[in-house]
Parts: structure tokens; C-alpha cells; sequence
């Protein structure tokens, strides 16, 4: 890609000093490694709502699906203050042509889940959502989200990277195409990639793509794009994984080698004993695609679904 994908982020993920105690929560992952390849849009709910730095903490109270945000000493109501605010900046976001956000866990503006409301008796659960990101996620609701501790996971950091690829691919097309043809192309390249999320998913939206003429045009892209962010949500598994790769496999096995066969074979069987990350049948299976130049795999984005130097699929 030639420009940057360009993803939100609370703005202390970054290292500048806007929390309530002065500090950060500087993420070396996010800044020295994924960000080499995306551009970030500083976000802090707090301050940008027009509280100083330092400030009283603030912490989510009552009913967990619509807290009131108040300070921790003085109990002032920030709600209105930060709801207003936030139906402001989701708008100016929609400018910024973001494929995705990083919130800040446990926060009770960014947090995207689990985060603390207490009662009023002072006693906290674990069900809430940071106003803003509340407002956001309402606002965008196709659009990748994570938290900065849930990236830790190696599988849920190889999940949000894939989809704001995924996504920055499909916003290209929607600038440069809203043809039928565009959209089963994108279709077609993201065959297996989708397949190794749901079977059932991608062949639903294989039906919606097959009936393409049928719809309106805004309808049918409306309608794709929900399906491709909830399919692409959903957790891959060594079994889903396993499949794909032996399809792929089926593509040119006639025409390797006994010995060659049998290698791709053992590292497909000690990918899915677990001994092996994905990123070693990826590799080997990419050798071949290119050696008998098979075309249709080679447009494949799950061979190549984003840069190597992230070492995603070590993890996977």
C-alpha cells in the first residue's frame, strides 16, 4: 500500500503526557512496530473535553449500559460534558478516513470493554464501556476496534492487524470503484482468507455477491461490508487454518515432486499437531504457487496479508 493506513488511537498509547496524574501509557508495540506502517490519529476524550492536566480521576457509576461519569473525590458529573463532545468528534473522525482504533483498556472514557462501574454504594463490576469509545463504536460500527491489552494476546493482535488491512483495501475500492465487477474481485482474492474465519460466512457472502445485479448498488456494498468486518472478526482455529492450506495444497500436488509432497505434507501435519507456527506452511506453500505460477493463488491476499516484518503469523 502505498499510503499509510491511518487508525485512531488514545492519544497516551503514544507516550504524550495526558493523563490525569500527567503520565502515559507509552506502548512500544504500537508506536516502534505497527508504526511503521500506520499512521495514528491522537484521540484523548478527557482533554479534549476541556479537563486540565493533571485532573481528579474519573470512574463510571450506575447502570453499566448507560453510566454517569463522575469524578472519584468531588463526584462532579462529567457525562454531558463528554457525551456532547463525543457526538461532535465521531463526526469530525469520519474526515480522517480511519480503518480501525486503539483504545486505551480499563478507561472509563476509552475503554472498549470490562471496564470498572461502580455502584452507588462504591461496590465496581467489570461490565462498562468508556463513554467515548461507547459513542465511537456506536458510530463506526464496521470498524476494527481493539484495547492495548488485549493486542498482548499474539492471536488477537493477528486478528485487528489483519482486519484494518482488510478494511484499508476495502476503503480503497469504495474511492475507486463502486462497480459489481470491483466487488467480486475483491471477493475472489479474499477467498481463502475469509474461509479461514467462517466456511458458512464466506459462502453466504458468496450468495450476496452471486446475486449482485438483483440489489441496488449501495445496498449490495452496505450489505458486503457488514458481513466482511463480522466474518473477519470471528477467531481462526488450527482446524480452519489446516483446511485452507490443504486446499491450497490441492492446487498443485500433481505436479510436485514424490519428495516434495511428502515435505509440504510433514509441515502441514506438524502445523496442525501445533508444532509449528503458520507462518512455515505459509512460507513453503508460497515457494510453490510461485514456482508453477498459479496465478489465482498468487492474487490470494491469505498468503500475503500484510507485512512480514510484523512476525504475525510466528504467533498463529
Amino acid at each position: 500500500m502505498e499510503d499509510k493506513i491511518r487508525i485512531g488511537i488514545s492519544s497516551c498509547l503514544l507516550g504524550n503526557k495526558v493523563r490525569y496524574d500527567g503520565g502515559h501509557q507509552h506502548d512500544r508495540f504500537l508506536t516502534d512496530t505497527l508504526g511503521r506502517y500506520v499512521e495514528y490519529v491522537p484521540v484523548c476524550p478527557e482533554v479534549e473535553c476541556g479537563l486540565p492536566v493533571p485532573r481528579e480521576a474519573l470512574r463510571l457509576v450506575g447502570d453499566p449500559a448507560n453510566p454517569r461519569l463522575l469524578t472519584v473525590r468531588s463526584g462532579e458529573d462529567c457525562t454531558d460534558r463528554m457525551k456532547k463532545w463525543a457526538a461532535v468528534r465521531v463526526k469530525e473522525l469520519e474526515r480522517e478516513e480511519l480503518d480501525g482504533f486503539v483504545f486505551k483498556r480499563m478507561s472509563p472514557s476509552s475503554g472498549m470493554e470490562r471496564v470498572k462501574v461502580y455502584t452507588e454504594g462504591g461496590m465496581p463490576g467489570n461490565k462498562g464501556v468508556g463513554v467515548f469509545a461507547r459513542a465511537f463504536m456506536d458510530h463506526f460500527p464496521h470498524l476494527p476496534v481493539e484495547e492495548d491489552g488485549r493486542l498482548y494476546d499474539p492471536i488477537l493482535r493477528e486478528n485487528f492487524i489483519q482486519r484494518i488491512f482488510v478494511h484499508k483495501r476495502w476503503r480503497t475500492l469504495l474511492a475507486t470503484t463502486r462497480k459489481r465487477s470491483g466487488l467480486v474481485d475483491f471477493h475472489t482474492s479474499h477467498k481463502l482468507l475469509l474461509f479461514s474465519h467462517s466456511e458458512k460466512d464466506y459462502r453466504e457472502m458468496g450468495r450476496l455477491v452471486a446475486k449482485a445485479k438483483d440489489l441496488p448498488i449501495d445496498t449490495l456494498f452496505s450489505r458486503y461490508e457488514e458481513m466482511l468486518m463480522a466474518t473477519l472478526k470471528k477467531r481462526s482455529t488450527i482446524n480452519k487454518q489446516t483446511n485452507v492450506l490443504t486446499h491450497i495444497f490441492g492446487y498443485f500436488k500433481e505436479d510436485l515432486l514424490p519428495s516434495e509432497k511428502q515435505q509440504v505434507l510433514e509441515v502441514l501435519e506438524q502445523y496442525h499437531q501445533g508444532m509449528i507456527p503458520l507462518i512455515v506452511p505459509v512460507t513453503l506453500l508460497n515457494f510453490f504457487v510461485k514456482k508453477f505460477k498459479q496465478e489465482y493463488l498468487g492474487n490470494q491476499h491469505y498468503l500475503d496479508p500484510h507485512p512480514l516484518q510484523l512476525k504475525l503469523l510466528n504467533h498463529a
